[in-house]
C-alpha cells in the first residue's frame, strides 16, 4: 500500500508538476479575464486571450491526459491550477478595472448644484436632474467614469455630502455626451 502512495506522489517530477500548475493558472486567469472583457465589450483583447488560452490548454491538457494513469497527481495539480487561476484572474480583473460605471448621487437641491460645479471643475461630466424626495426637493447627479476612478469619485461625493445616496452601475454601452479626456482611449 505504501508503495502505491509513494508512486502516486512521485509518478511525475516536481518540475513537471510545477509546469502543469503554473501553466494552468495562467491559462485559467486568461480565460477569466477573457470572459469578463468580452462581456464588457472588449472583443479584440478577448480574442487574443482566447487564442493564448487554448494554445496553453492544448499542450498542458495533453500532457496531463497522456500521463494520468502513471501519475494521477497530475490531475490533482491540474485541478489546483484551475482553482488558483480563477482566483487570480478575478483579482487581476478587479485591479485592471476595465469598463465604465454610471454613478448617481442623490443629494439636496442646493448642495447638488455646488457638487456638480465642483465635479465639473475637476474634469467630470455631470448631468443634474431635479427630483422630489419624501421631505424635500433633491438633485440627482449622473456621472460616467472609468471603474478605476469609481472609488475616487465616490470619495469626492462623500467629501461634499456624507449623507448623499450613491448608486453605482456598470455600463456596457456609452455613446455621445461628454467623455473625460483621460479615458477617451478606452471607449470602444
Amino acid at each position: 500500500m505504501w508503495e502505491a502512495i509513494v508512486d502516486f506522489f512521485t509518478g511525475a517530477t516536481l518540475v513537471e508538476l510545477l509546469f502543469i500548475y503554473f501553466a494552468r493558472v495562467i491559462e485559467v486567469s486568461l480565460g477569466t479575464l477573457r470572459i469578463i472583457l468580452v462581456n464588457k465589450g472588449y472583443r479584440k483583447i478577448g480574442v487574443i486571450f482566447a487564442f493564448i488560452e487554448v494554445l496553453i490548454w492544448v499542450f498542458v491538457a495533453s500532457r496531463v491526459i497522456a500521463g494520468i494513469s502513471e501519475a494521477p497527481i497530475k490531475g490533482i495539480v491540474y485541478s489546483l491550477g484551475f482553482a488558483s487561476g480563477v482566483f487570480l484572474g478575478s483579482k487581476l480583473e478587479s485591479k485592471m478595472a476595465f469598463g465604465k460605471v454610471l454613478i448617481q448621487a442623490i443629494t439636496g437641491k442646493e448642495l447638488g448644484i455646488v457638487m456638480a460645479n465642483s465635479l465639473r471643475s475637476q474634469g467630470f461630466g455631470v448631468t443634474v436632474l431635479e427630483a422630489h424626495g419624501k421631505d424635500s426637493d433633491k438633485s440627482v447627479l449622473m456621472i460616467y467614469t472609468n471603474r478605476k476612478e469609481k472609488d475616487i469619485l465616490v470619495g469626492k461625493i462623500k467629501e461634499l455630502d456624507e449623507h448623499a445616496m450613491i448608486i453605482v452601475n456598470d455600463v456596457t454601452t456609452l455613446e455621445g455626451g461628454y467623455i473625460q479626456s483621460t479615458w477617451k482611449r478606452f471607449v470602444k
